[in-house]
């Protein structure tokens, strides 16, 4: 008996069970790297991240109802290696000039990953008709741009000069 052809539909649902699933991670990395920040701003960031983590949790389930199916995850490799290598930066890193600059280099990679999933599922919404659904993974698309453009400007503005200059002075007194 020949299987049935997978569908976009069914390449939407199983995209739609890795990035909750992926959220659903996101949502217990944030706390950690929120106490490993030693920058009361990236710490800030972080924080408020988790709280809009846990709306874009919701509206998925959301996009799950609108298709008709229990909001259910998919193991996602990738988020996982991309988690565990912010797990890397905190152990590494750990009291170093340097820490905050690669948490925020780290939560940068998180947000990219997020992106280009919300973007494709946004798009194939659009192809299959699905409008509540574009809908809803524009506001999070918009909301993971936002948080991208704010980690540039605290890693521009403070995190990556703050662990510049304490490599310069470290030069300094090592001369």
């Amino acid at each position: 008996m020949a299987t049935e052809p997978k569908t976009l539909e069914d390449l939407f649902l199983d995209t739609l069970k890795d990035i909750y699933y992926a959220e659903k991670q996101i949502l217990k990395a944030l706390p950690k790297m929120a106490r490993a920040a030693t920058s009361p701003e990236v710490k800030k960031a972080f924080e408020t991240h988790r709280d809009e983590t846990e709306g874009h949790v919701e509206r998925l389930t959301e996009v799950f109802e609108i298709v008709g199916k229990a909001p259910r995850g998919k193991t996602c490799d990738a988020i996982l290696g991309i988690i565990e290598e912010g797990k890397s930066i905190m152990e590494e890193f750990e009291g170093s000039p340097a820490l905050n600059a690669g948490l925020v280099a780290a939560a940068q990679a998180v947000e990219h990953y997020e992106m280009a999933r919300y973007g494709t599922l946004k798009a194939w919404a659009q192809q299959l008709g699905l409008k509540n659904a574009v809908a809803l993974l524009d506001q999070t698309l918009a909301e993971e741009t936002k948080t991208d453009k704010l980690l540039s400007q605290i890693g521009t503005a403070s995190a990556n000069t703050k662990a510049q200059a304490n490599t310069k002075a470290q030069a300094k007194s090592a001369a």
